[in-house]
């Protein structure tokens, strides 16, 4: 009997035993399976967060560059005589008129589309184009065109409405012919979102060409901006985790006083053709090249990631592309990073005392990296001063 009881004490004593085995060995899977999500969420928000795809960023009517006018409104401008829109729809200007503005007072979900056929209006001192409401306007060009303010703009009420084009809600050109905008102070102004997808734009201004609050982005283009700032700017002041610059393709030539292409958190460029001659070529906090033929000429930094977004890490990144840098004499850095330098790809040639200045660290795994007429394999920090003449301090060259 007592060889019985001790049976089976030993067989409940083992099967507790074994429950609890497989009771902790789930619960481990479990937190381990848990932590495993968690940390691939973590990534895949950083890298969301970080980049920008074409897909996302523009719709199929935004880079459509053709429209149907069968049943669109048609108007010929008349000096002295506004035009206001409060509708959705298509509406075609056309016309020579001064002292007129084009009103779109429309409904929040409203998306408008003005074709520019063949129409020119200056005006002394009030936006050429002044969307007040609306979801999206489309400017789209089905016949050269020309916009111009020639003096000082007035302010609407407390809005300081200093565009040919001015904007609160999202902007859209494309069209399939050039738009000259003259201005004495900014060219195009979007409130939000400005995209590009199309058309030949020549634009003068006395201040930035291209600016908006929330992004600048283009599918594709022929831009020639003369700028007494910025040619392409991208910032709100009171929220800078907005304010980015992308570029997808095109041919862009900007001739700038301050910076060519400004943005508060990335400048994202994939494709293109583009000439860059200013006072600072591209500046951002993340700068990434993917691919396109680019060439700066400055005289402070060529390409600047500085601090100017708490929600992006500070960078230079280059993948590819083709990318020529021609710095003037003095304390000028090429490449300037006040983080990382990264290059993966691409072919890089510099002409500079200085190629590269960076806070951080700085990294080559491949492209090819041409500095002074020297092919290089390093990325040399700045000496004080601009470096010797020669534009680095050493490394492994070869000729």
């Amino acid at each position: 009997m007592k060889n019985k009881k001790y049976i089976i004490i030993i067989t409940i004593l083992l099967v507790l035993l074994v429950s609890l085995i497989i009771y902790f060995v789930k619960s481990s899977n479990n937190t381990t399976n848990s932590n495993n999500n968690t940390n691939n969420s973590t990534n895949t928000t950083t890298t969301t967060a970080d980049t920008y795809n074409k897909s996302d960023i523009f719709t199929d009517r935004d880079l459509e560059q053709t429209v149907d006018t069968t049943s669109a409104k048609k108007y010929t401008v008349s000096s002295g005589e506004n035009i206001t829109i409060t509708e959705e729809g298509i509406y075609v200007l056309s016309g020579t008129a001064s002292n007129t503005t084009v009103y779109v007072e429309a409904e929040d979900q409203d998306k408008v589309q003005l074709v520019l056929d063949g129409v020119n209006i200056t005006n002394e001192d009030f936006p050429c184009i002044y969307v007040k409401s609306g979801d999206k306007v489309f400017v789209t060009t089905t016949n050269d065109s020309s916009l111009s303010v020639t003096k000082t703009f007035t302010a609407d009420g407390e809005t300081n409405t200093d565009g040919v084009i001015f904007s609160r809600s999202d902007v859209v050109l494309n069209g399939t012919s050039t738009l000259t905008i003259n201005s004495t102070d900014n060219g195009v102004v979007s409130k939000d979102d400005l995209k590009i997808t199309g058309g030949t734009y020549n634009i003068t201004a006395t201040s930035k060409g291209l600016e908006a609050n929330d992004s600048i982005a283009i599918a594709e283009a022929t831009l020639n901006i003369k700028a007494g700032t910025d040619g392409l700017h991208a910032e709100y002041d009171e929220d800078d985790s907005v304010g980015y610059i992308y570029i997808g393709g095109g041919n862009i030539d900007i001739n700038a006083q301050d910076d060519g292409i400004h943005a508060t958190t990335i400048v994202q460029i994939e494709g293109g053709t583009i000439n860059v001659k200013a006072a600072e070529g591209i500046e951002g906090t993340h700068i990434l090249i993917n691919d396109g033929t680019i060439t700066v000429e400055a005289t402070d930094d060529g390409i600047n990631a500085a601090s100017k977004s708490t929600k992006y890490s500070i960078k230079v990144e280059i993948n590819g592309g083709n990318i020529n840098i021609n710095m003037g004499q003095g304390d000028t850095d090429a490449i300037d990073s006040n983080g990382d330098i990264v290059i993966t790809g691409g072919t890089i040639n510099i002409t500079a005392q200085s190629p590269f200045d960076y806070d951080g660290s700085g990294s080559k795994t491949g492209g090819t990296l041409i500095v002074n007429g020297t092919e290089t394999d390093t990325l040399t920090n700045q000496m004080m001063g601009g470096g010797n003449p020669n534009g680095y301090r050493g490394g492994n060259q070869r000729r």
